[in-house]
């Protein structure tokens, strides 16, 4: 009787032990499922050829921003009877593929500034028109890096992709309301490539 008491309580034993082991990978296999794989860099296939970083260019940095730009209603320089809405100035944070906000843009001119304390100035270079009025365009922007050390110190392209929004021009733009102002939100993703 004793022994088959111990064959049962063996049995019994093993089998929970078992289903501890199954149900315990079941529960680990499903945490790791539910894990993001790390985000694809960035490549530049489906870029327009006029805003393309020269080859010999490593992506440095990849950002979304969210922010806002300040125009006024100005005559144009070079024709004072033409009169526009204006850049005078704008205001973005930038998150990396992480989420984590890592960068503030601001100008002129236009700068970014890295937590890290890094920063690069852009003068830009070109532009790729968007389908839609509404969308900033796409640019390339060459990078003069900051004195400060960190992600951006040897920046020397940024890339903006991903663009909407922006250039909502709801307010008229005439003689008659040369000095209004006019605060538009934005979003763009943010390339920002080094020398390889």
């Amino acid at each position: 009787m004793r022994s088959t008491h111990n064959t049962l309580w063996a049995y019994s034993k093993g089998a929970a032990v078992t289903l501890a082991m199954v149900t315990g990978t079941a529960v680990i296999l499903a945490a790791c499922s539910s894990v993001k794989p790390p985000p694809k860099e960035f490549t530049q296939e489906k870029v327009d050829d006029q805003i393309m970083v020269p080859a010999g260019h490593v992506v440095a940095l990849e950002t979304t921003a969210t922010g806002l730009l300040n125009y006024e209603c100005k005559a144009s320089a070079g024709t004072p009877a033409a009169v526009g809405w204006v850049l005078v100035s704008p205001q973005a944070d930038l998150v990396d593929r992480t989420g984590k906000q890592v960068v503030k843009y601001s100008g002129p001119p236009a700068t970014w500034m890295h937590s890290d304390g890094s920063s690069v100035v852009g003068q830009q270079i070109a532009i790729a028109p968007r389908v839609g009025a509404t969308h900033l365009p796409y640019q390339l922007s060459k990078g003069t890096p900051g004195a400060g050390v960190g992600v951006l110190q040897n920046v020397t392209y940024i890339q903006r992709l991903k663009t909407k929004g922006g250039r909502e021009f709801v307010k008229n733009c005439t003689q008659n309301d040369l000095g209004a102002k006019l605060t538009l939100p934005y979003q763009a993703d943010y390339i920002f490539w080094k020398a390889a």
